[in-house]
């Protein structure tokens, strides 16, 4: 019985203290939108973030690039010369693998 009443001792003098652990151990861990979930999220939002950022520089970059082929005849003579090794009918292509 007197251990009973000392934990009941305890519980009263220290009750805002053990309030506030309940609470932040509620909010902290055990809640649906806990720190800990926050925390997760924030991290998958900064990614996707740089995942947004690399594909609108790709699309810039593809776009350029499209419309310089759209307008420059020379460009796209260059290209299938470079990936598709393509000539005219007086050239020999040489091919050098390092």
């Amino acid at each position: 019985m007197k251990k009973l009443q000392t934990i009941w001792l305890l519980l009263r003098r220290h009750k805002y203290l053990l309030t506030t652990l309940i609470f932040l151990l509620i909010i902290g861990v055990l809640d649906e939108n806990s720190l800990i979930r926050r925390a997760v999220h924030r991290q998958e939002m900064a990614s996707l973030k740089a995942e947004i950022k690399r594909y609108t520089l790709q699309y810039e970059e593809d776009t350029r690039r499209l419309e310089e082929l759209n307008n420059n005849p020379e460009a796209i003579e260059k290209i299938a010369r470079e990936r598709y090794l393509m000539k005219t009918e007086d050239e020999d292509i040489f091919i050098f693998e390092e």
